[in-house]
């Protein structure tokens, strides 16, 4: 689930924070929709606090060798991504596209040494609506683009493949604008509302490791096994061991002692010893087993990384309501029962 940041949180998370966005005008535009999340004020004029590098070429690599190797300070989130440009001033060249693996094969191994002090996110470059785009962008295929995308990922994955560090590849932009392209005015840049919702998964990104919002979990990191979770898997798994084999012990006697046909007489011959009860070490280790289950059960039943779940919205009345109504149902159907029921307790749980 993604938490919606409100100005106030933004600003505390990212209070004394630098990040700084590198690439071309998509890159520029998902900056202004960053910054509008911190401050709605903003207008999206000059490129101020932007470094404008659409080129993934020379200048590109300097700058970013800037933050690993001179006296420039590091930012603590690195937004990077360029290529349209490459395709529109190269006419969509196949030169063009070997001089970008060439030069992204360069950038690699300075965005993996940021990588071990910062964040660093190359951004995929978006789809285009080929139909509205103008004379001087026809170029700008979807077929250049996916050419383009899939060299930056082959070359950043091979060069993170042996490292701890890894820099981040933002994907998601892309898989929003298949959805969304058709509604550009241009064809080519996203309409505000994705770029909104781009600029706030970026943000849940950085800040839900930080801030840990009660409905963003989608991009908080596993929290390590604690040492109590620990010992309790142990004992209980113990148990469930010790449970299955007393089992397969007392069927295995079962079979020894069953009753057989005298081939002679014809008649049957009972054991010299009967079937023995279930021990009360049995029926310990079988209560644990079924605690260990059902603690296994709502142990994965928590793990929104697994599963997915939906935004769920609380109000007063939806909730009270049906509590009021099933209390009134209660006083006025009551019955005498020696069974305990509880249905209200489930209901709340699941609430």
């Amino acid at each position: 689930m993604m938490h919606k940041y409100k100005n106030s949180e933004a600003k505390s998370c990212l209070r004394e924070k630098h990040i700084a966005f590198i690439g071309d005008y998509r890159i520029r535009q998902l900056f202004y929709s960053f910054v509008k999340l911190i401050n709605p004020q903003v207008k999206e004029e000059g490129n101020k606090d932007f470094l404008w590098y659409p080129e993934v070429n020379g200048s590109m690599k300097q700058r970013i060798k800037s933050w690993t190797e001179g006296s420039s300070p590091k930012p603590h989130v690195i937004i990077a991504g360029a290529a349209t440009w490459s395709i529109k001033i190269h006419n969509g060249s196949n030169e063009a596209l070997t001089q970008y693996k060439i030069n992204i094969t360069l950038i690699a191994p300075l965005l993996e040494k940021l990588a071990k002090s910062s964040d660093v996110y190359w951004v995929l470059q978006d789809p285009v609506y080929e139909d509205m785009l103008s004379e001087s962008r026809k170029m700008i295929t979807n077929e250049k683009i996916d050419a383009y995308n899939e060299a930056a990922i082959s070359i950043l994955n091979s060069s993170s493949r042996n490292s701890k560090a890894k820099v981040r590849v933002f994907s998601v932009s892309n898989l929003i604008a298949q959805e969304t392209i058709t509604k550009s005015l241009d064809g080519l840049h996203l309409p505000e509302s994705s770029r909104e919702i781009n600029a706030m998964i970026l943000m849940n990104v950085y800040c839900n490791k930080f801030m840990k919002p009660i409905d963003g979990s989608c991009c908080q990191p596993q929290p390590p096994f604690t040492l109590i979770q620990k010992l309790a898997f142990c004992f209980l798994a113990v148990s469930i061991t010790g449970y299955l084999i007393l089992i397969l012990i007392r069927r295995n006697n079962h079979r020894k002692n069953k009753p057989c046909t005298d081939m002679e007489s014809g008649e049957e011959k009972k054991p010299a010893t009967n079937t023995p009860a279930v021990s009360s070490l049995e029926m310990l280790l079988q209560s644990f087993s079924k605690l260990g289950l059902i603690m296994a059960y709502f142990y994965l039943c928590d793990r929104a990384n697994l599963f997915m779940k939906e935004n769920k919205f609380y109000t007063h009345s939806s909730f009270f309501i049906p509590i009021i109504y099933i209390l009134v149902l209660g006083v006025f159907y009551t019955e005498n029962t020696k069974e305990v029921k509880i249905n209200v307790f489930v209901f709340l749980f699941n609430s």
